[in-house]
């Protein structure tokens, strides 16, 4: 029963952020080169768009999994 009320609250609130947010990006190390002790490295920024329907699903989703859970003793 907890862990369906927390799968909820989670659902919720990722899919709020997604909705809000409409992505997120993160940096990556990639080692390009490596002569002997020298090493190139290049740092590449990329980012992930969260599709709206992905968050309006996620979002009702868990209201659904919150509504359930509290009509049932």
């Amino acid at each position: 029963m907890t862990g369906m009320r927390i799968l909820g609250v989670i659902l919720l609130i990722l899919g709020l952020a997604g909705f809000f947010t409409g992505g997120f990006s993160f940096t990556k190390e990639t080692t390009q080169a490596r002569i002997g002790p020298l090493e190139l490295s290049v740092k590449e920024k990329e980012s992930v768009n969260v599709p709206q329907w992905l968050s309006i699903g996620a979002i009702a989703v868990g209201a659904l999994v919150r509504l359930l859970r509290m009509r049932k003793p």
